[in-house]
């Protein structure tokens, strides 16, 4: 519901004033910063179209509509979102993963690619949306309504269409059924079709204040306000990267080890170290690959911006920052760009699937010469 969405409430308002109007596009793009709540609030959102008995501010919570939408089981509310194809057993639309997907939003709307990825065992596989989903999209909102005011199609990430899963798209996306909504939730809107971004009207969802995620952190978990201030400096916009912080990300303190590895490796010169980090970074797998080289330009970026003295503007965690105390004299305008290049570049590689051994291995030791300038 509206009331668990943190912070965005100008947004709120807007959806708001939509549906109490009556005016309600077809189709709409939530799009912006990671982390900020596009999918929560488009949930919520789609809760209030449906809701039998509206306040001015939220659903009810209470009448038949909300009760199953808090289930996440109502029978005019529809996902779609990237898959792996599995063929022992089938896996092949966004069906044969819903209750994995309603597992993961009850413990929380707020989550990464990277999350679902793991709920759904993909292992090196890269999700996508294919085109058998469009021909199940179509199926379903050529069926009428069950209960609500609404079928609403909530797709998430839909720059992870293929091109044929788009094309198919098109007619009812821009000539929807009667009473349907689309509610797209994208965190790379550039990615998408055109042709699909031009018949969505786009809301922009900002990062969240850093205000809101610490208020939001002391009154569900309780924190205190050092605590939770330090936590929302963090995440830097991102109510979902505070909860990672909260929880004490393994995932994010493995990946300050693999890079604490490479830049160490690459500083000393020794080969066989640098080959040893190259052979562990080419073993986990495609996603987590890119996901490290992202993190890491994070890092280097926010050594880079540590040595200007203006910690307001680091987001770093503690031992984030142990370790730059000194790495981070080393990160300096002489090769910061080289930096993010060389780190982009390998990010395209690993996407072409190009030999991950080989791809770390040659970063390693261009490395070893951006270090020393």
């Amino acid at each position: 519901m509206f009331k668990d969405v943190v912070g965005q409430y100008e947004i709120k308002q807007r959806l708001l004033r939509s549906a109490r109007d009556g005016v309600v596009p077809h189709a709409q793009l939530f799009c912006g910063a990671s982390g900020a709540g596009k999918y929560p609030l488009a949930l919520a959102y789609a809760q209030y179209l449906n809701c039998e008995n509206p306040q001015a501010e939220d659903a009810c919570g209470e009448c038949a509509s909300c009760l199953k939408y808090n289930r996440l089981a109502h029978p005019d509310l529809h996902f779609v979102f990237p898959i792996v194809k599995k063929t022992s057993p089938k896996m092949e639309v966004s069906d044969d993963y819903v209750s994995q997907w309603r597992q993961m939003l009850n413990r929380s709307p707020y989550f990464a690619y990277d999350q679902w990825l793991a709920e759904m065992d993909a292992e090196n596989s890269q999700a996508q949306i294919f085109v058998r989903e469009s021909e199940e999209i179509i199926r379903k909102l050529n069926l009428k309504i069950y209960e609500g005011k609404y079928k609403v199609m909530m797709v998430w990430l839909p720059e992870k269409f293929r091109q044929d899963t788009a094309n198919k798209l098109l007619k009812i996306i821009e000539e929807p059924t009667p009473n349907t909504v689309f509610l797209l939730v994208s965190d790379a809107p550039e990615m998408i079709l055109p042709t699909i971004q031009s018949r969505c009207q786009r809301i922009n969802i900002p990062p969240l204040p850093k205000e809101a995620i610490a208020e939001a952190l002391m009154q569900r978990f309780s924190l205190d306000e050092t605590t939770a201030n330090e936590v929302a400096h963090v995440a830097n916009g991102s109510f979902t990267k505070a909860l990672a912080i909260l929880t004490n990300s393994e995932e994010q303190r493995y990946f300050l080890e693999l890079f604490k590895g490479m830049m160490r490796a690459s500083y000393s010169r020794n080969i066989k170290t640098i080959r040893a980090i190259a052979d562990e970074l080419s073993k986990i797998g495609r996603e987590r690959q890119k996901n490290f080289l992202e993190y890491s330009r994070q890092m280097i970026r926010e050594y880079f911006v540590s040595n200007v003295r203006r910690p307001e503007l680091v987001y770093l965690n503690r031992e984030e920052q142990e370790f730059g105390i000194k790495f981070s004299p080393f990160i300096n305008e002489r090769n910061i760009v080289d930096f993010a290049e060389e780190l982009e570049l390998a990010s395209i590689h690993i996407e072409q699937n190009v030999n991950a051994k080989m791809v770390f291995f040659d970063l390693c030791l261009k490395i070893t010469l951006l270090i020393k300038r």
